[in-house]
Parts: C-alpha cells; sequence; structure tokens
C-alpha cells in the first residue's frame, strides 16, 4: 500500500492541464465492444479504474493498440465468451465499479452478458435495480446468483419498448442506451440521466450508425438498427478535476490557471464555487485563478445560510461536494453542504476536524462548514484516503496545512486522478510517494 508525504503551505503557481474524464471514459471504452470495426479514442486518462477495465477488455479477446499520447485503437472482432466463466473474469470484474457497462454492450450485440457484482468506492449503497429494470423493459430475463453473486443477463427476445428510470443514473442510462441502440423497434427512454457524459456516449454511437435523438434531454428516443461501424472519439476533459483544482487554488492562495477546460461543458461547476467567493477568469477556454488571500461565502437574499447541494445534471455533480466542502474550511463565512445522493460520502471529515477545520456533521448527508477565513492553519496529520474524491479533497486540506500530512491508501487517488503527485509538484507542491 503506497502513501503521500506532503508538505503544506507552499503556493502553487503555473499551468495545469486536466486528464481526460474518468466518468466518461469507463463508458465510452465498453462500447467499442459494440463493433466489430476498429474504434479510435483519444484523451483517454492514464488512471487506474481506466486501465483495469481496458486489460479486461484485452483478456476477452479485445484487440487494443497505443496509437499516440493517451490514443488507443481497439478492435473487438473475436470476443471469447468462454472467459466469462472464469474465476479470473470475476476476480477481475469483481474489482471494478466500471464492469457493470460491459452489460448492455453485450447485450446488444450478442444478446447475453455476464458480470459479477462490481467494486467501487465506499460510498453508500449503489444499487444496480435501474440497469436491471431496464432490461427488463427490453424483454431481457435477468438471473442473479446470490452463491457466486453473478449477474446473467439473457437478452435474445428483446424488443423495442418504453423505459421509465425510476433514478437518474448516469451509469443505468448509459447501459439502457448502449442495449436499446441495436434492440429491434422503437425505444424510448425517460427521466433519462443527460451529464455530458451521456452526450458523449451518445454522440459517439451516432457517429457509429445509431440513432439516437433527445440528446442533451431526459427524454431519448432510440430507433434500433442491426449493426454498428467503427469511429474515432475524443473525450472531454474531465470536469471533477478541474473543479479540484480551482479549490485546491483557492485554499493554498495559489495562482493557477487550467487550460483547455471545455467551459461551456462545465454547467454550473463555476458559478458554484463562485458563491464560495472564489475568484476566476475565464480565457478563452482556459480558467485562470488568482491568489487569493480571502474568500467570502455568498449568503441568500434574505441573509441566511448559503445550502450548495448535489443533484442530477444540469444540477451540481455530487462528485464535487467533497471538493466544495473542504475548500469552504478556509473561507469567510458558513455554509451547509447537503450531500444527497449518498449516505456514507461525507464521513471523511473527521480527518478535516482533526486537522482543525470547524465542521459539524450533522447527520450522513449533511455537514455544516464554519469558514476560518485564514485566522488559522490547518494541522498537518496521518490520515487515509476512504474513496477517490475524499481522497483529493484530503489532499487538498494537507497541501493547505502546516507542517506534514501522510495520505495512506493512495490507491483510491490513482484509481481516478492522473499522475496527481507529479503534476502538482510541477507547479511547486511537495508530495513524494512512499
Amino acid at each position: 500500500m503506497a502513501s503521500f508525504k506532503i508538505t503544506g503551505g507552499r503556493k502553487l503557481k503555473g499551468e495545469i492541464v486536466p486528464q481526460g474524464a474518468k466518468n466518461e471514459a469507463l463508458q465510452i471504452v465498453c462500447a467499442v465492444l459494440m463493433t466489430k470495426e476498429p474504434v479510435t479514442i483519444h484523451n483517454i486518462p492514464d488512471i487506474r479504474d481506466v486501465n483495469k477495465l481496458m486489460e479486461l477488455l484485452v483478456d476477452m479477446g479485445v484487440r487494443r493498440e497505443k496509437v499516440g499520447e493517451g490514443s488507443y485503437r481497439f478492435q473487438a472482432d473475436k470476443v471469447n465468451f468462454d472467459y466469462f466463466e472464469t474465476p479470473e473474469y470475476k476476480d477481475k470484474a469483481s474489482a471494478l465499479r466500471g464492469s457493470i457497462m460491459l452489460l448492455g454492450p453485450m447485450l446488444a450485440r450478442f444478446g447475453k452478458g455476464k458480470a459479477p457484482r462490481p467494486g467501487g468506492d465506499k460510498i453508500g449503497r449503489r444499487p444496480l435495480d435501474t440497469h436491471f429494470t431496464g432490461f427488463q423493459k427490453l424483454g431481457a430475463e435477468f438471473i442473479y446468483d446470490p452463491n457466486d453473486a453473478f449477474y446473467t443477463v439473457e437478452g435474445s427476445k428483446m424488443k423495442g419498448a418504453y423505459v421509465w428510470m425510476d433514478e437518474i443514473s448516469v451509469t443505468g442510462t448509459a447501459n439502457v442506451l448502449m442495449a436499446a441502440v441495436m434492440t429491434e423497434g422503437t425505444t424510448t427512454i425517460y427521466n433519462a440521466a443527460c451529464e455530458p457524459y451521456l452526450q458523449q456516449l451518445s454522440k459517439m454511437l451516432n457517429s457509429m450508425g445509431a440513432k439516437i435523438t433527445g440528446v442533451g434531454s431526459n427524454l431519448l428516443h432510440i430507433e434500433g438498427v442491426k449493426e454498428l461501424h467503427g469511429c474515432e472519439h475524443t473525450m472531454l476533459p474531465d470536469m471533477i478535476e478541474i473543479g479540484s483544482f480551482i479549490g485546491l487554488a483557492a485554499m493554498t492562495q495559489s495562482e493557477i490557471t487550467i487550460k483547455n477546460c471545455k467551459i461551456p461543458e462545465l454547467g454550473i461547476i463555476p458559478d458554484v464555487f463562485k458563491k464560495l467567493g472564489i475568484q476566476m477568469e475565464f480565457r478563452g477556454d482556459d480558467i485562470h485563478i488568482p491568489a487569493q488571500t480571502h474568500y467570502e461565502i455568498s449568503s441568500l437574499i434574505d441573509g441566511s445560510i448559503l445550502t450548495i447541494y448535489d443533484a442530477p445534471w444540469p444540477g451540481f455533480t455530487p462528485d464535487l461536494i467533497s471538493i466544495v466542502l473542504v475548500t469552504a474550511i478556509q473561507a469567510k463565512g458558513t455554509v451547509l453542504i447537503h450531500q444527497k445522493m449518498f449516505e456514507s460520502r461525507l464521513f471523511f471529515v473527521d480527518k478535516l476536524i482533526d486537522m482543525g477545520a470547524q465542521i459539524i456533521l450533522c447527520d450522513p448527508h449533511r455537514a455544516n462548514v464554519i469558514g476560518l477565513n485564514r485566522e488559522h492553519k490547518l494541522r498537518g496529520i496521518r490520515m487515509s484516503s476512504p474513496d477517490i474524491r475524499a481522497g483529493v479533497s484530503l489532499l487538498i486540506a494537507a497541501l493547505s496545512a502546516e507542517g506534514t500530512s501522510i495520505i495512506d491508501n493512495i490507491e483510491q487517488i490513482d484509481r481516478g486522478y492522473q499522475n496527481i503527485d507529479g503534476r502538482l509538484n510541477a507547479i511547486g507542491a511537495e508530495i513524494v510517494r512512499i
């Protein structure tokens, strides 16, 4: 198990380029299974979760060729279905939350799919019912064996149908969408997630020959086609990493320019950070964060305390709630952070409290942050990363703290952030991987 040793209190300065979007990559990489023709994908992040998923595809028989930095060509013309019955497949797929995204493409192209119960972040219940209910509405048969924790879906009799998503799930919508694209007839998906990741997936599938309309809304119409063709696709920059860098700049009083952000795709993310008092300047497609000695949390028109909460897109993404929380620690003012979607995601605040933050954890979903306004510095401690986003939040806190911190279990951070220590060290941080 690796750790980060962080020397805090350093002000950073320079330019940083966000990686490709992790959450988009997990969908896009699985979609290469939907055609036997070559598919080229650019801007794939070099992170643990995505690399493990690509290795799993290679084990299935998908050919992968690196054609440039962050660019790969895939061809799934010889998929080995016997591999899905092996203990190796179960072990590898169960360690990846993203492996559940293989089911939609397998159903679409081969009429059957099999996957173990996947792993991922320990951030509370993340039920998969939405995925399987959607498959069943298309006519698939679902079998779950509790003895070996395997999901099996048989889709040889699938037909287009009306699918109501009982949860606005990004991965659930993507899975059902991919299954429907090559299902005979017309499928309507209502209450669909509409995040930029879903829009990107839909655009990629349409470029392969799919017939999807309503892209960007919560109502998708799909006319089933018999086959898809190869394509070339470039992924968006990671909006969660962009938000993380905004929070990092504010907490460490650093001057940072975030390059190539695809600002129109960020939705309300910049506006939420502005509510914390963080200044930023859009320079073309770059975001410049000036060094700020102080930043003040906005209050509501009637003077009451600001609440920041997560919501389905175009609301504020839940993956940035942890970042906003840690950024508020050194602000002037008070903010209530309401994490609605995952009941265990705020439990890492006990480590921030140990560092000197003034936070009241009201319940598993809400935390009240009373900003220190730089009157007191956080102090370095030893802590452990419970999940990807909490891990980076702790890293931001450590970089702003006085003294030395050690963060254990940084494999969690590596799952979602590409060479984060190397890139931050290049602009003035002092992070040692031990």
